[in-house]
């Protein structure tokens, strides 16, 4: 029988001091999700293939309208500051120099999956939908689709829909559709 402990846990101030201490190093690959530093997979050469189309694609098609940031922190909560592969987010004159957005600021959050599709679904969508981020979208690299979650509520998505190929998606915020074929490798 495994015995609970007491966990403390690191705020997104905390996490920051540590990385301006040199304690995290900018080589290191690390996120903070739900008060804990987790260790990055390592980016293989489809999903950054995949993360650079869908990032050129979006930055197209939403230029002037929204900014796209690719692999930036997102500060969700005083413990989680997730690095999603593809953000969109408020369009900000300084380009959120001065902080990183909020979850209030993001319209689409997407996360390109090769490998380790179940920490997208398990541990990042929780923190998404409790942050109220209106869509959340996995690219399936190996699969070839896309989940598309949307509807917040209580830490969960009411709707999950998958798209394929030949498919549109559509981002509704932006009244446009989109063809998932521009975001497959």
């Amino acid at each position: 029988m495994e015995i609970l402990l007491d966990q403390r846990l690191i705020t997104v101030a905390e996490y920051h001091k540590m990385a301006e201490a040199g304690i995290l190093k900018p080589d290191d690959r690390v996120e903070l999700l739900n008060g804990k530093i987790i260790k990055m997979s390592p980016i293989g050469s489809k999903h950054a293939a995949c993360v650079d189309k869908t990032d050129e694609f979006l930055r197209k098609i939403l230029s002037g309208i929204a900014l796209v940031r690719a692999q930036n922190p997102v500060i969700m909560n005083d413990f989680s500051e997730p690095e999603p592969d593809i953000t969109i987010v408020k369009k900000k004159e300084n380009y959120y120099a001065d902080k990183h957005p909020t979850a209030e600021e993001v319209f689409l959050i997407i996360e390109v999956a090769d490998s380790f599709l179940e920490i997208d679904r398990q541990s990042k969508l929780p923190i998404y939908a409790t942050g109220q981020i209106p869509a959340y979208w996995i690219i399936n690299v190996e699969k070839g689709e896309i989940e598309v979650y949307r509807s917040p509520f209580k830490g969960q998505y009411r709707s999950r829909d998958i798209f394929f190929p030949e498919d549109e998606i559509s981002i509704p915020e932006f009244n446009v559709s989109v063809p998932v074929k521009a975001f497959l490798i």
